[in-house]
C-alpha cells in the first residue's frame, strides 16, 4: 500500500487534488488536507453530526467515509453554503435566533438544516427535529435551533 495518494474531488464548486494517505477518512481530507475547517470532529464513530456534509447531494458524517470513496465526488462543506462574502438564508437565521449556541454542533446543524429545507421546504416542527435527528447539540437544547430552521421555511428560503 502507497504511502500517499492522490485524491481529487469537487469541494464547495471547486475541483481540488489532495494528497492523503489511502486510509484517511473524508473528514481529515477536508480538515487537513484543504484546511476547510469549518467541518468539525466530535465523536468520530458517526454519532453526533458535527462533521456533517454533503457528498453527492447526500448528507453524511464525514467521519465514517473513506477518503477514496470521495475520488470524482461533489462535495459541499459548511464554507459553501455561503454565497461569496454572503451568509445563506439558514446561517443567517441561526445568527438572528442565537441557535450557534457554543458553535461546535453549528456546522453541523446548519448542513442538516440546509439538506431537510431542500426535500422539505415547509416543514413542521416535528419534520425539522426528524431531518436533524442526527446530530447532537450539547450546550442548552434545540428550540433556538429549530425557531432557525422555520423561520426560513416561513420566509420561503428553504427550497
Amino acid at each position: 500500500m502507497p504511502d500517499t495518494i492522490l485524491l481529487t474531488l469537487q469541494v464547495n464548486g471547486a475541483r481540488r487534488t489532495v494528497e492523503t494517505h489511502p486510509m484517511a477518512r473524508l473528514l481529515d481530507v477536508l480538515r487537513e488536507g484543504l484546511r476547510l475547517t469549518g467541518t468539525k470532529e466530535g465523536c468520530g464513530e458517526g454519532e453526533c453530526g458535527a462533521c456533517t456534509v454533503l457528498l453527492n447531494g447526500r448528507v453524511v458524517n464525514s467521519c465514517l467515509i473513506p477518503a477514496l470513496q470521495a475520488q470524482d465526488a461533489v462535495v459541499v462543506t459548511v464554507e459553501g453554503l455561503a454565497g461569496g462574502e454572503a451568509l445563506s438564508p439558514i446561517q443567517d437565521a441561526f445568527l438572528t435566533h442565537n441557535a450557534a449556541q457554543c458553535g461546535f454542533c453549528t456546522p453541523g446543524m446548519l448542513m442538516a438544516a440546509d439538506d431537510l429545507l431542500r426535500r422539505c421546504p415547509n416543514p413542521d416542527r416535528e419534520q425539522v427535529r426528524e431531518g436533524l435527528a442526527g446530530n447532537l447539540c450539547r450546550c442548552t437544547g434545540y428550540s433556538k435551533i429549530l425557531d432557525a430552521v422555520q423561520a426560513v421555511a416561513r420566509q420561503g428560503e428553504g427550497k
